[in-house]
């Protein structure tokens, strides 16, 4: 694989600060880039903006600058990019691969069957719409195809999309566009070849891929990586209340963070300079020691 053929990105919400679980994802991708001497991006996934924190984009940034992370290119903002999201919709439309719907969550919650990940819209709104309301959705149209792909770490996946995902959102009803539209879009303008992020974006993978199809978009390598969870179980995130990285505790955090993704770092790594603990984890980098598990204890 030549310097140029390998692209990958860290691509963080800025709803809340950084945590454990964050640093994690964040540590896998660089290091899988770095080993394939290939490019890393910085990608700002702020699409939904009720949620966003004030200057949590800054600080993210600030804690990977200080934790020596280094990324190259300019950083992408979603919140600037409606455009063109816009226009690939437009595109979809055009080829009838979307549909209007105008079902509100709690009918489909009414109506839809379980699926791999929540309820799987059936299809009510695909011959029309089918009911008097003024917001409308875009979805996109699925069948009982199977789609089947495979996964650095965690193996091979078979999703009747029909069946276990449904006609998924691309556009929401408040005018936002959803996170599996964007993602496609950003990935395939900024050349991402290979993906490695966190096992709760696992079951989106098959929906990305479907959707690359829909575009004629080539589809990257992915890798998901094992969740880190708190003591009840739980995964690391703002809602659980994760506690956030530090500046003053980064040599500690990012040798736990080696050592959660399999590396089996010394135990005194964590009392060089940053940058001694980077270059040993460039040399131990080993995707293969990744724990192939879901979650994990953080």
């Amino acid at each position: 694989m030549s310097p140029t053929d390998y692209i990958g990105r860290y691509a963080p919400s800025p709803t809340g600060p950084l945590h454990f679980g964050s640093l994690v994802a964040a540590v896998a991708s660089f290091l899988d880039a770095r080993a394939h001497q290939g490019r890393w991006l910085i990608r700002m996934e702020d699409l939904d903006k009720p949620r966003e924190m004030p200057g949590a984009a800054d600080d993210i940034l600030r804690i990977l600058e200080a934790y020596g992370f280094e990324w190259d290119g300019e950083i992408i903002y979603q919140s600037q990019r409606h455009e063109a999201y816009q226009a690939t919709l437009e595109q979809l439309i055009a080829a009838d691969k979307v549909y209007r719907c105008n079902c509100s969550r709690r009918e489909v919650a009414d109506i839809a069957h379980a699926g791999i990940e929540g309820p799987v819209y059936p299809g009510l709104c695909r011959n029309g719409l089918s009911r008097e309301r003024d917001t409308i959705a875009w979805r996109l149209k699925t069948d009982a195809a199977h789609l089947i792909f495979h996964d650095r770490i965690q193996g091979d996946f078979d999703h009747c999309m029909q069946r276990d995902i449904g006609d998924f959102v691309l556009k929401r009803a408040d005018g936002q566009f959803a996170y599996q539209l964007a993602v496609v879009v950003d990935d395939a303008e900024q050349n991402i070849s290979h993906v490695v992020r966190g096992a709760d974006l696992l079951n989106s993978t098959s929906r990305q891929i479907l959707l690359q199809y829909c575009l004629q978009l080539p589809s990257p390598v992915y890798a998901h990586i094992p969740l880190a969870t708190n003591a009840a179980g739980d995964k690391l995130s703002k809602q659980t209340r994760a506690e956030a990285l530090s500046i003053e505790n980064a040599a500690d955090s990012l040798t736990q963070a080696l050592a959660f993704l399999g590396l089996n770092p010394p135990d005194d790594l964590a009392e060089f300079p940053l940058a001694e603990i980077w270059l040993w984890a460039a040399e131990h980098w080993q995707l293969e020691k990744v724990p192939a598990r879901l979650q994990s204890n953080g």
